[in-house]
């Protein structure tokens, strides 16, 4: 009995992976239907895009290579430096080698849904993932860079494991100066490593944001995360700072 072409398409739609999308090449790759056709078709462009994800992988794996005799490698990256109010937060991963996550980036480049999903996955597949921040307190009363440094320290002290060796984006930590440290300039575009730190960052301080929302209505924080939107500075204007907001940027809207 000839398969119907609706139930192949779920087949199709339930791959899960490049395995699963070779299999269902192979198993329809004589079907002459031109419906089926399309769909064989559809199931190689996925293919040809997951090849491509994981030789893009490879090169994002490029410093963890150049480290591959320390055991546990960790990325560090921050989010937060820029807001009007909230914390700034930072995030210390340490993957598995063998590792593959595919679709990670740098958190800017992908959208909310990617990031929550990656999230999940990242906290899934770590040996360890370690979150610190800095309030709004804290960075009026030494600014914000020394506020960053000691938030990326933290973040490494709440590792379950001691690093071999730390990857971060584009500063030093006088704090952790008993690591070895690599600075690698973009480096939450080049190494996966500080892509996962990056994502874990700006998820966890989107979450803490859209809390701060509820306890302080009427800035937009659920959608601006405290950054100086339009209407986040107009409603500044209008109804002066909240308890979170960070003095020492607000100067030039009150």
């Amino acid at each position: 009995m000839t398969e119907k072409i609706g139930d192949i398409k779920l087949e199709l739609q339930g791959a899960l992976g490049i395995e699963d999308y070779q299999l269902f090449c192979k198993k329809h790759e004589d079907d002459t239907r031109a419906g089926v056709i399309k769909l064989v078709e559809s199931a190689k462009k996925h293919i040809t895009v997951i090849e491509n994800e994981k030789k893009r992988l490879y090169e994002m794996r490029t410093y963890e290579r150049l480290h591959a005799d320390k055991k546990y490698i960790c990325g560090i990256d921050e989010v937060g430096r820029g807001p009007l109010a909230g914390p700034v937060y930072a995030a210390a991963v340490i993957l598995p080698a063998d590792a593959e996550i595919l679709y990670i980036n740098d958190s800017k480049k992908l959208s909310e849904k990617k990031r929550e999903e990656l999230y999940r996955e990242i906290y899934d597949k770590a040996i360890s993932v370690g979150i610190g921040f800095s309030d709004h307190n804290r960075i009026d009363e030494i600014n914000i860079l020394q506020a960053t440094y000691e938030a990326m320290a933290k973040a490494v002290s709440n590792l379950s494991v001691k690093p071999d060796v730390l990857l971060i984006d584009a500063v030093h930590i006088p704090q952790l100066e008993e690591y070895k440290q690599e600075s690698i300039i973009k480096g939450d575009a080049k190494s996966v490593s500080i892509a996962a730190a990056s994502i874990i960052a700006k998820v966890t301080r989107d979450h803490l944001m859209a809390e701060l929302d509820d306890k302080y209505p009427g800035y937009g924080f659920a959608h601006n995360k405290g950054y100086g939107s339009a209407d986040h500075i107009e409603a500044l204007k209008k109804n002066g700072p909240c308890e979170i907001h960070r003095r020492s940027f607000i100067k030039n809207f009150i």
